[in-house]
């Protein structure tokens, strides 16, 4: 099983590739895999007919606890079977949907495939928190599948309606599922409804509110009142979608949550009134609007929320014979419900329409497909001899010998009105799609001309609508397979076991059955003479959908005209008196302080805060923006001569590039902006800065100060040194910390760098971040070598190979700066520089592991290179330098960084575990080797992509706009 699942997470990966070669009939290849699936689970019969469950677990998560396993009983094999059988006829049945068409496929079958596997998951993990995660996977993929149809503005909109919904009841269900581990102490499904509800006092009280979330999470995903109106607004999806997950999978999910849950909940307060209540409810919503619709897959859209309904109600009663009619009808109504979407796709495809008031005379030109679909009508309806027959007099027979107990005799009701709205639409729907129709005067409409379909069309389709016969001839067969879900349930007092069959002679069911048809009969040919026009509420839950969401756009613009005032200095002066407010009352509300203060630790103090404090002092009185930039970076530098000199050469080496990059940075955006403060706007309030800025300072020294005194304990730093050693394998303590021993620390602060460098180029950039700018080398005659460019009175040219010639450009972006802004001098010294500050940059790299340096410092060494490049030879010479974008740097090294963590788990051993090898070499000597030096690299790329980024997008980019705007102002 856990094989099967990992095929169906593999094998869509290799879809998009297949659907270049093979279009549609990727889809043939595709179904292999629920096809396994399906003969593995049907193999398994044997084993899980006599009780000998197929169980199957690996531990994912040791510390929550948190296990792989996949249990097959008899309510998982059955789902099972559902999911993966009539996937793979969905998945054939796509093979002739989409012929002729390509686009979206490749992304269409990988993701329905995905889909399949999440429902298998879903349906035989024993863990309830994997079945939350593959819950949640299922609505996304749910979301791209009904949004297939991206380019119309109804197809987005309900893919996001079914996310927003679906997703909703997940989260309610997430923190139902959080508080049943918690008081059960247990992930396990199996260990949970054996338990059951054995708890008193709170945490009784506790279990029933876990209770309604859970269901709420179940009812939302399968269409339960209030939540019911996404389904319909799903059929903007491709029919082969509404096939099958909206009638066999996904809209299961809940059914199948309530079914495995029933058991052990079914006698607790909150359970029966809400899936009572709702289930009768959205039984008769659902099939009464589904009697005032003329699109053939509205018509089963709503049936199906009806008859979601029903199995809400008859599933979740909690019995043992209603358990037993629930399953029976959940196998049918899969069978059935998904042949019929599946026909509406096939009249769809052939005549490009589903409105039932342009169709005509089509029953008599496709006598096969009105055959089976009149088949799957009448399983639907409860007619015999199929499948929904021996289901609905089961579920009828059940609550008829509940008694006259309100709890009994509510359902019976409600599946009598329910069953009677389904057979008018059933047969509504036959009539509509095949029957010949009349216009007002009674004469015949002429008929709709019916193309043949290809025979494989029709397989699926048929083969579904005849299993829901077969099903109902083989009732004590199906019986016996399903019989071991129901034995588990106990039986009402004083009732006897039902069993499964096609004829239990002249029982009161039978009676209420039929009289349910003849109604059913009775309402359509009442709603064909005065068709139904009225809604059954006075609002739709749509409306309330739609309503809601207005709401929370304007209650968001509100919020944002307060909060986002465009004012730099509000957003910042709020943060600081939030951190001023929270910091005080923390500090004030301490009722010991223990502050100890040294004059100096060392000499360098006496020399570096002197000038730090005077260099702040002065940038408060500075004009120029760039002046202020300036002496605020004393600030940093300072910081660089105390860390030096208090043994932290690692921590200097980073703080001196990090403040130079700031600086180039802080000019690079300068350029932009008027010299002079207050230029453009002038400053406000400035007693209010000062005494902001007072008391932000006055805070920080005070945390400082009671921070040092406060630790009671040793630091959690002081076995580092010898870990760095012995786990490591490295001396440099702050650099194997950031790779390996707190590595996870250091992978989220790369996904911060990359979002921030995408963030200042998405600011930037107009169209692309692809550097455009590049002075390629001209190619030789031969067009094998590349010779570099010299300045010439014609502009540049190759330099000449004739015996004697050394002429060449010092830097080739330099030939496209103005001779006002160019500097021979600062070209020749770069020019001689910058290789060996790679080099250095790159010795620090390897070196960081045993001496001050590693990945972060090596990569702003070489983003200084860039920088050097750029500002001596313009735009076109970093074009030259670094002709990549750097997009492809930043997920490399991502890339590199994640295979250190992902790679051990091959290996049976954590993420980001490390190894080493070692060698004695001659000449070079002794060689040691760590693999979490691969994970310094990725840390060394992304620093580097995050620097080219900001030089692209800050530097080269906004000087291409300024150099575009001066040529249309002068043009």
């Amino acid at each position: 099983m856990l094989f099967l699942l990992a095929a169906f997470a593999l094998v869509p990966l290799l879809l998009p590739t297949l659907v270049a070669r093979l279009g549609s009939r990727t889809f043939l290849v595709a179904a292999l895999v629920p096809i396994a699936a399906f003969v593995h689970t049907a193999l398994q019969a044997p084993r899980v007919l006599a009780g000998d469950i197929p169980f199957e677990t690996y531990v994912w998560i040791p510390d929550l606890k948190v296990q792989l396993s996949m249990r097959m009983d008899v309510l998982g094999w059955v789902m099972a079977l559902i999911v993966t059988g009539v996937g793979a006829l969905v998945m054939l049945y796509c093979r002739w949907y989409f012929a002729g068409k390509r686009e979206g496929l490749a992304t269409f079958s990988a993701v329905l495939l995905a889909f399949a596997g999440a429902m298998y998951g879903l349906v035989l993990t024993d863990d309830i928190v994997v079945l939350i995660m593959l819950w949640e996977v299922t609505s996304v993929l749910s979301y791209l599948l009904i949004g297939f149809y991206h380019r119309r503005g109804a197809s987005r909109r309900a893919a996001l309606q079914a996310l927003l919904v679906t997703t909703l009841g997940g989260l309610v269900m997430l923190i139902g599922v959080v508080m049943l581990v918690v008081l059960y102490g247990t992930t396990s499904i199996t260990t949970m409804i054996e338990t059951g509800p054995v708890f008193q006092g709170g945490e009784a009280v506790a279990l029933n509110a876990a209770i309604v979330m859970l269901l709420v999470g179940a009812l939302s995903k399968s269409a339960i009142f209030p939540f019911h109106f996404w389904l319909p607004g799903a059929m903007a999806a491709p029919t082969p979608v509404s096939a099958y997950l909206h009638a066999a999978a996904m809209v299961k999910a809940g059914i199948y949550l309530i079914a495995r849950f029933a058991p052990a909940f079914a006698e607790t307060d909150p359970w029966r009134p809400i899936v009572i209540g709702l289930g009768i409810f959205t039984m008769l919503l659902g099939g009464y609007q589904a009697l005032r619709e003329s699109d053939l897959k509205r018509i089963l859209a709503f049936g199906t929320v009806s008859q979601l309904g029903m199995l809400t109600v008859v599933l979740g009663y909690g019995e043992r014979n209603s358990a037993l009619a629930g399953l029976a009808l959940l196998v049918g109504h899969a069978l059935f419900k998904s042949a019929l979407f599946l026909v509406v796709g096939v009249i769809d495809r052939q005549l490009s329409t589903r409105d039932i008031n342009e169709l005509s005379g089509v029953g008599r030109q496709a006598p096969t497909l009105a055959t089976f679909s009149i088949i799957a009508i009448a399983s639907m309806a409860g007619v015999a001899p199929t499948v929904g027959f021996v289901a609905k007099e089961a579920a009828l027979t059940s609550f008829l010998e509940g008694g006259a107990s309100p709890a009994a005799l509510i359902p019976l009701i409600g599946i009598l009105l329910g069953s009677a709205l389904t057979a008018a639409y059933g047969i509504r729907f036959v009539w509509g799609a095949y029957w010949t129709k009349k216009d007002a005067a009674g004469v015949p409409r002429e008929r709709t001309e019916w193309p043949d379909p290809p025979i494989g069309f029709l397989v699926a389709p048929v083969v579904l609508s005849g299993l829901t016969m077969v099903a109902g001839l083989t009732a004590p067969f199906l019986d016996s397979g399903l019989a071991g879900y129901a034995d588990g349930i106990p039986l009402d007092e004083g009732g006897k076991a039902y069993h499964l069959a096609l004829w239990h002679g002249w029982e009161p069911a039978l009676f209420l059955s039929l009289g349910s048809i003849a109604l059913g009969a009775a309402l359509f040919w009442i709603t064909q003479r005065r068709p139904v026009a009225q809604r059954m509420l006075p609002f739709t839950a749509n409306d309330v959908y739609n309503l809601t969401l207005r709401g929370i756009a304007r209650l968001s613009v509100w919020t944002t005209s307060l909060t986002q005032r465009g004012s730099l200095p509000f957003y910042v002066g709020t943060i600081f008196v939030v951190f001023i407010a929270a910091e005080a009352t923390a500090l004030l509300a301490s009722t010991e302080w223990r502050i100890a203060v040294d004059a100096w630790q060392s000499p360098a103090q006496l020399l570096a805060a002197p000038v730090m404090i005077l260099a702040g002092f002065v940038a408060i009185r500075a004009r120029k923006r760039y002046t202020g930039v300036v002496l605020v970076s004393v600030t940093g530098l300072g910081m660089v001569l105390l860390f030096a000199t208090s043994g932290a050469p690692d921590l200097a080496l980073t703080q001196i590039l990090v403040e130079t990059v700031t600086l180039i940075a802080f000019a690079l955006v300068l350029r932009r902006i008027p010299a002079r403060l207050g230029d453009h706007n002038a400053s406000v309030l400035p007693i209010v800065r000062a005494v902001l800025g007072i008391g932000v300072g006055v805070t920080m020294a005070a945390i400082a100060l009671i921070a040092t005194g406060a630790r009671v304990a040793d630091p959690v730093s002081g076995p580092f040194p010898e870990l760095a050693y012995e786990i490591g394998h490295g001396m440099n303590v702050v650099n194997v910390t950031l790779v390996d021993l707190r590595g996870w620390d250091t992978m989220g602060e790369l996904s911060v760098l990359i979002l921030a460098a995408t963030g200042v180029a998405s600011l930037v950039f107009v169209t692309n971040r692809s550097d455009s700018r590049v002075l390629p080398s001209l190619p030789t005659s031969t067009g094998r070598s590349r010779r570099p460019l010299v300045e010439t009175a014609d502009g540049p040219r190759p330099r000449s190979t004739a015996p004697g010639s050394t002429r060449q450009a010092w830097l080739v972006g330099g030939l496209k700066v103005k001779p006002e802004n160019r500097s021979l001098l600062l070209e020749v010294i770069v020019r001689v520089l910058f290789h060996s500050i790679i080099v250095v940059s790159v010795y620090l790299l390897f070196s960081g592991h045993n001496l001050p340096g590693g990945g972060f410092a090596g990569g702003l060494v070489a983003g200084m290179a860039l920088v050097m490049r750029y500002v001596a030879g313009g735009r076109y010479e970093l074009g030259a330098a670094a002709p990549t974008d750097a997009g492809r740097l930043l997920g490399a090294g991502m890339v590199l960084a994640l295979s250190c963590a992902i790679v051990p788990l091959f290996f049976g051993v954590d993420p980001l575990t490390s190894t080493f090898w070692e060698a004695d070499i001659p000449v070079i000597g002794h060689v040691e080797f760590v693999t979490s030096t691969i994970f310094d690299v990725g840390v060394y790329l992304v620093v580097i992509g995050l620097v080219l980024d900001v030089l692209r997008s800050l530097g080269a980019e906004v000087d291409r706009q300024t150099q575009a705007l001066r040529d249309r102002v002068s043009a």
